[in-house]
């Protein structure tokens, strides 16, 4: 005889078995469903209520949010699946890791609006969660523009804009934006938390404050909505594990739901069929002449290929990647034109190191470096990092100072030669080791300096514009042997904005010259307005 939880299994609607297999990637809820039973009446409830919803951006702004397969496979899920005895609601923790563009920020807003609305909470809680204020106004602007479209819902609200909250007085129920940098997440109760943008999150004091919080709620729920974050330790990364182990089975976990949109390793990531596989909202909210565009950028910008598969197709990364391609490095390496007005970037060495300085004409593209070491160092130097130091002293690419640490006055001197030799309007340098060698080049030998940092803020623009005229051949370099030892250990680190620079802990060996050129090239590519942005740090 058939226990009523068999039956229940076995009377769920194909159609909603279809979504589950179709678009829960790599779960199966009836699997260890561990007693619950499928509602589809509920669950089709549900997600009814988010035609209710007019979206308010985009080329579909104005029309009624009609749930796709996916995000109805996902709310239907959610809801849908109860303990037959209290009524109460199966799932308490879901992980939707989905790439970027694929509509979360509308799909999360729908849930808010459903927690304060549908739910049967009395003296509901909802917040959405994200690591920065600019973040987590993100949810609340598309929960409130929803509302102010809906006379019906309009009606039963209060929005306070200055506080990112909306109350609705007759349930006695609130939502709220809460980023980490708040002041405090103590003292809330929250049923139903949506946690923006996991990734981002610098640490788990939020999410664990607020799942801490919701203890006493009848059936909490914490929704994470999330793309996929650089390979190292974090919250997301630790969420994910804990989201594949569940959906392959080597967890048990019935209250945990994991939907995993995502590509392997192992797949082409330029082949469109691995686009869809990982964007359930191709050619909804995310195009695929975008994605296609994107694909592209990626395989000319060696530096974009791991934002492209971070971003688009949630293949966790590194952070810092090997960088400029030596087969276009070498077809760079033209004799340069050092003709009319260049700008001049150095990075200095601590000790013991190389210092370089390199110059560069935005007229023609051209680099000129300059590289010094110290004399009584080099030999040990060579010895230990396996490279030809002594040789490129007597070929004359590199200058050996006296001592054995670095001289900065005999490095001035040869700055000095330089600026009596070339039209050099700007001269840029690190303020973290340099800045006295700065204030005596400007007062006592009138070089025109400007601070520059080694920042994302500064870096990432001239990075990205080296990298473009290297891809490109448009860059003349003269095949200066160390320029190219350099350009091969470069490693980049990129934040989550995208934004890349040079990072020296991860390259192999020394990076200097690319660095120096980075900086010379900044100056140039800002020089229209760089009274404003570099002004002189020690006048």
């Amino acid at each position: 005889m058939q226990t009523e939880q068999q039956e229940c299994l076995q009377a769920i609607p194909s159609s909603w078995l279809d979504l589950f297999r179709d678009h829960l990637p790599g779960y199966d809820p009836l699997q260890d469903a561990d007693g619950y039973v499928f509602r589809a009446d509920v669950a089709d409830f549900y997600c009814a209520f988010f035609e209710n919803y007019e979206l308010i951006e985009g080329e579909h702004a104005g029309q009624r949010f009609k749930l796709e397969d996916w995000q109805r496979a996902i709310v239907g899920c959610m809801y849908g699946w109860i303990d037959p005895d209290t009524g109460l609601r199966r799932y308490r923790e879901v992980f939707i890791y989905v790439p970027r563009k694929n509509g979360k920020t509308m799909l999360a807003a729908g849930l808010v609006l459903n927690g304060l609305f549908v739910d049967d909470e009395p003296g509901a809680q909802i917040y959405s969660a994200a690591a920065e204020r600019e973040q987590a106004a993100l949810v609340y602007r598309q929960a409130q523009g929803i509302i102010a479209r809906n006379p019906t819902l309009a009606q039963q609200c209060k929005v306070y804009r200055t506080y990112k909250s909306i109350e609705v007085q007759s349930r006695n129920a609130i939502y709220k934006a809460l980023s980490a940098d708040a002041d405090t997440k103590h003292g809330l109760g929250p049923h139903l938390t949506i946690v923006d943008e996991l990734h981002v999150h610098k640490d788990d004091k939020l999410v664990e404050a607020l799942q801490t919080a919701s203890g006493s709620r009848r059936q909490p729920l914490l929704i994470h909505i999330t793309t996929a974050d650089y390979e190292r330790p974090s919250i997301c990364n630790t969420k994910h594990t804990y989201a594949r182990m569940v959906a392959d089975g080597t967890f048990k976990d019935a209250s945990f739901l994991p939907v995993l949109y995502e590509a392997s390793v192992d797949d082409d990531w330029t082949d469109p069929a691995v686009w869809a596989k990982c964007n359930p909202n191709i050619n909804v909210s995310v195009r695929e002449e975008f994605l296609k565009r994107e694909c592209e950028r990626a395989q000319n910008e060696p530096s974009y290929e791991n934002s492209f598969k971070r971003l688009h197709l949630n293949i966790k990364t590194q952070q810092s990647v090997r960088w400029l391609p030596m087969n276009d490095w070498d077809q760079c390496g033209d004799q340069p034109v050092c003709e009319g007005p260049c700008f001049a970037g150095i990075d200095l060495s601590t000790t013991t190191d190389l210092s370089a300085l390199v110059l560069y004409w935005p007229e023609t593209h051209s680099i000129v470096p300059y590289f010094w070491i110290p004399e009584d160092n080099a030999k040990k130097r060579e010895e230990r990092d396996k490279v030809p130091y002594l040789t490129w002293a007597k070929q004359g690419l590199l200058t050996m100072t006296p001592g054995d640490v670095i001289d900065y006055t005999f490095i001035m001197q040869q700055c000095i030669e330089v600026m009596q030799t070339f039209d050099i309007k700007k001269f840029a340098y690190d303020p973290w080791n340099a800045t006295q060698f700065a204030v005596t080049m400007q007062d006592e030998h009138g070089a025109p300096m400007y601070e520059y940092r080694q920042g994302f803020g500064q870096m990432n623009e001239p990075s990205k514009e080296l990298e473009r005229l290297i891809v490109a051949h448009d860059v003349k370099h003269g095949g200066n042997e160390i320029l190219r030892w350099m350009a091969g250990n470069v490693a980049i680190k990129m934040n989550g904005e995208g934004y890349i620079r040079p990072h020296k802990k991860s390259s192999t060996e020394r990076v200097d010259g690319i660095v120096a050129a980075i900086i010379a090239i900044g100056l140039a590519v800002t020089n229209s307005d760089v009274e404003e942005d570099f002004m002189p740090s020690v006048l």
